[in-house]
Parts: structure tokens; sequence; C-alpha cells
């Protein structure tokens, strides 16, 4: 295997060789053949996670399973799956079909290693941390689990479909559970990026009337007006954000912000007519200190936050993949492809705001 290893927060990572250790009976081993750059990663590379260091990050692989272990019955050699968050699938909210919300999510997800502590790779005598998000997939090959890798339309575009796992799933996931708007509704959406953009994908599938886009960026406000949003707002060009969404659609039944700013948090709630709920996604760091009015709540708004779109990935991964095919979310739009050996091109491209998805192809994946 080849991954990208980064040794210490703040380091660029680099690729290098490195072995998987044995696959436990639950895992399956995945040739990647595309993996997306996420924000949730740079927080990783940030060290604004505490994730022990050396280690591989990436957390939306899509490839094809080549190995699986003793007790793995739903996936065999050959399948084309997705990979996302990983989830211990026995908890109460993994029964209660709140995977997001597993009771084992941090460890499972943040901590580096395996529940025993072992590592998914070595390099020599070396342990390596992967386990990020139940996959590490910036390399050639990942090792996730059976509740992670979920199988998928072997005729879909494999290479496009890892951005699935996480940023397409949370913004969907987010509209279709959380929120859960009606058709005719009004929604709005702060954070034109992956997030943002699948969540105002799903609103316009749903039939909301009027589909609120607000990003500092106007080429991403104008990419937001081809795929659904009736209205655009630029803060920076725009005397009072809150005042102007309230006179062109009345107040919003709901919104979604991907941004994880105090204020752009406020921008949110203040926006919605009473009641009205909005949904907070976006994430700076785990301790991120906000301020709001009680007055917004007590006239009968709703501020939550939700992780991966409180979705469970084996439902709604092949739902999104059915609307793609049906051209009802158009996900393709956001991507820019990269190999993989120009990581750091693509990390320095995502961070400066040229591209909104970038995603890498392994040399040894073809399309």
């Amino acid at each position: 295997m080849r991954v990208a290893i980064f040794e210490e927060a703040g380091a660029a990572p680099a690729l290098q060789e490195v072995e998987h250790t044995a696959l436990q009976d639950s895992e399956v081993l995945v040739r990647i053949a595309g993996v997306g750059i996420c924000h949730t990663d740079l927080t990783g590379l940030n060290g604004n996670v505490p994730l022990p260091t050396p280690a591989v990050l990436g957390h939306e692989g899509a490839g094809v399973v080549e190995a699986i272990g003793a007790d793995v019955h739903s996936l065999e050699v050959g399948d084309h799956v997705v990979l996302t968050f990983d989830t211990c699938g026995d908890c109460r909210s993994c029964n209660a079909g709140h995977p997001a919300y597993c009771e084992l999510f941090a460890p499972l997800n943040y901590f580096g290693t395996r529940l025993d502590g072992t590592t998914t790779m070595v390099q020599g005598g070396r342990e390596v941390h992967g386990s990020w998000f139940g996959q590490s997939s910036w390399g050639t090959h990942a090792v996730a689990s059976a509740r992670n890798a979920v199988k998928v339309d072997n005729e879909a575009p494999l290479h496009l479909l890892g951005p699935l796992g996480c940023g397409l799933l949370t913004g969907a996931g987010t509209v279709f559970n959380v929120l859960r708007p009606q058709p005719g509704q009004s929604v709005g959406f702060w954070g034109m990026g992956t997030v943002g953009v699948a969540g105002l994908m799903a609103a316009k599938a749903l039939g909301c009337e009027n589909i609120v886009a607000v990003d500092l960026n106007d080429e991403r406000l104008a990419l937001a007006r081809e795929l659904g949003a009736t209205h655009t707002f630029n803060p920076s060009s725009t005397k009072d954000v809150v005042w102007e969404i309230l006179e062109a659609t009345g107040g919003l039944d709901s919104s979604m912000e991907a941004v994880g700013l105090g204020a752009v948090v406020r921008e949110a709630l203040a926006s919605l007519r009473s009641p009205g709920i909005c949904a907070t996604v976006g994430l700076q760091t785990l301790e991120n200190d906000i301020t709001i009015d009680q007055g917004h709540l007590l006239i009968g708004r709703t501020l939550t936050g939700v992780i991966e779109g409180d979705a469970d990935p084996h439902q709604l991964i092949p739902r999104l993949i059915e609307m793609w095919q049906d051209g009802q979310f158009p996900f393709d739009r956001l991507v820019a492809e990269y190999p993989l050996e120009d990581l750091s091109l693509a990390l320095d491209d995502f961070r400066a705001g040229k591209v909104i998805k970038p995603i890498l192809i392994p040399a040894s994946s073809s399309h």
C-alpha cells in the first residue's frame, strides 16, 4: 500500500509505503478508486482533533473490495463500495436508526486505532495510525469494516462516489432527516461548499419554493443558482443579509449553516420565521463558543446540531446515487480530480477555495 502519512500536526502528508496488518474478522481491504478531501481532514492535519501520529487521513473513499475477514457475509471480493463513518452497530443509537450518534463514534473514528488498540498499518517496526473514520483512505488501499463499507451499483462512476460517504451525505441527510422541508416551503443554506450545495440540491429535489444560498464567493453563488437556488446573497456586498432574506422570503421555514462561525449561526437562526429550525453542521474546532439571542429561540425557533446528516449510510448513499442517475443530484458538478501524487496541490487548491470537492485518484485506479 502507498498512503499519505503525516508525521505531526501541521506537517504536510507524504506518500510512503506501508503494509496493512492482518484483517480482523469483520474487516475488508478496499482498493481505492477515488477519495475526497473534506474540511474534517484539515482539522486532523491542523491538530484540532487529537489524532496520534504518524497517521493517515482520508474519509471519503470509494473502491473495490479485495479481501474480506472471516465473519464478513454482506460483501464479496469484487464488490464496489463507498466508505463512510464507522459504528458499533449495536448500541442504543445504532439500533434506533441513528448510527451517526453511535456511543463508540469517537474511538471508532478519531483515535487512530482499532478498538483493541492495534493499528491497521505498519511501516517496518513502526505503527502507522489509521482507522480515521474507520478507513484512512488517502492511499491506494484502505482497511475498513463491513459496517462502514456500503455496497453500491457497479454501473455508477466509482471514482467519484467517495464524497457520498461524508460531505454529500451530511448536507443531503440534514435536509432529508432533520429539516424535512415540505414542498413549497423556504430553506436557506450558509456556506456553498460540498455540504451546503448537497443540502441545496436535496431541497430542490423535495420541491422547496424559495431556496436561499449565502456565501462570500460569487462564483459559488453562481453555481448555486444553476443547481436550484432562487435567491443568493454575498454578505460582503450586502448591507444586512438577514433583513434582505426576510424581505425576499418572508422568513425561512428552515436553514442549515455549514461554516461553524458564531456570526454565521446567528444569521441562519435570525433568518427563520416562527416556528422554524436551524441546523448547524459546520465544524471549526471541537470547542467553539457561539452566542445567540434567547429571544430567537423563545418565539418558537429551534437550533440543533447534526453529525453526518443523522443518516443511515446504507440507506442514503444508494438513494443519492439513484437521484444522481435521475438528474436530481448532480454532485459531479462540484468535483475536480487530482492524481494521488498531487495531494499537496489538491490541498492548496481546496484551502484557497479554488475547488469545492477535490478527489484524489490513485495511479492504480482506472476509469
